[in-house]
């Protein structure tokens, strides 16, 4: 299958920068995973997500000017439901639960964070 704007494609990546994530597709073409493109969840650094030589799928948005503009998070098929839709259907009682896993799953990698931060001074 050719690079066709709108088709999945199977690639590897090849490099990674602040921006993106470049993944070489099937014929030898290479492709950009802008940061934005990467994750549904906010992605601070594109080395938590990707590693050099990872296998993805893509999918690509677009071809300008002999560049080709790609998404992980766009390939994924995921049925979601939106998340308002998600919250309606929930209880009081499961939100609380989530939020508070939630808060202590940050609080934890804050902690790590900062006691990695701490050793070295």
């Amino acid at each position: 299958m050719g690079v066709e704007v709108g088709s999945k494609l199977e690639g590897k990546v090849t490099g990674i920068t602040k921006f993106g994530a470049f993944v070489e597709l099937p014929g030898g073409e290479t492709g950009l995973v802008h940061i934005s493109e990467i994750a549904s969840t906010y992605v601070k650094d594109i080395n938590d997500h990707l590693k050099l030589g990872d296998k993805v799928t893509v999918k690509v948005l677009n071809i300008r000017d002999g560049k080709i503009g790609l998404s992980i998070k766009k390939a994924q098929d995921k049925e979601r439901s939106p998340r308002h839709m998600r919250d309606r259907a929930e209880g009081f009682e499961d939100k609380l639960n989530r939020f508070i896993k939630e808060s202590e799953d940050r609080q934890t990698a804050l902690r790590k964070k900062r006691d990695k931060r701490g050793r070295g001074r």
